[in-house]
């Protein structure tokens, strides 16, 4: 399975068009292309999808290098960006606890900065909370680099990836994420129903 994932990056890699290869090789300039960058930047199908509870240290924590979950991702593409998700979600949650998904869904009745900045459900709530909620369509000219997208998969896994500047054959947007088969490159905008769409830079 990974050997596939890594093959597929490769492909949609190489079949990318002129213009969009140039713009890869260029330094990036505004920050959604940072934030698409540093999301390819971390490509990785040999990263085990590990979704167990782990301590980890605050601020900037995170799990083995080699491990990791679809929010794994989000998280350490902010962080080559200097953004530590891990403490700004902590920090909102603090202030707003009842805003966040934390007593109904988990039980939960105190922060965590082990797993909240973890959850797709609490990265919803601050995105739209401290970024922009933006609509969400089945047109992917809606869908632009930079911005985020979660998902609801077979109505019951909550999944999260970056939107990068990389098309694949068929125009749409390549998103990197992990559901399973390490963290990938891949036209998977379509492949399960959209539960949000965000725009997030701290100020």
């Amino acid at each position: 399975m990974k050997t596939v994932h890594f093959l597929l990056t490769l492909l949609a890699l190489s079949t990318c068009s002129q213009k969009d290869a140039e713009t890869f090789n260029t330094t990036p300039k505004t920050f959604e292309d940072k934030l698409s960058a540093a999301a390819v930047s971390i490509v990785d199908p040999d990263i085990v999808y590990t979704p167990s509870y782990v301590s980890i240290k605050y601020p900037n924590g995170d799990v083995p290098t080699k491990t990791g979950v679809c929010t794994d991702v989000v998280i350490r593409a902010y962080r080559k960006l200097g953004i530590d998700l891990q403490k700004e979600v902590h920090e909102d949650m603090v202030k707003h606890f009842s805003l966040y998904p934390n007593i109904k869904k988990w039980g939960l009745h105190k922060t965590d900065t082990n797993i909240d900045h973890r959850r797709v459900p609490n990265l919803e709530v601050f995105f739209g909370r401290k970024g922009q909620k933006l609509v969400v369509t089945d047109d992917a000219a809606d869908y632009k680099t930079g911005e985020i997208v979660t998902w609801m998969i077979n109505g019951k896994l909550p999944h999260i990836g970056i939107i990068t500047n990389k098309k694949s054959a068929d125009g749409n947007p390549m998103i990197v994420h992990n559901v399973g088969g390490g963290q990938v490159l891949e036209d998977c905008l379509f492949s399960y129903p959209i539960a949000g769409h965000f725009k997030y830079q701290k100020p």
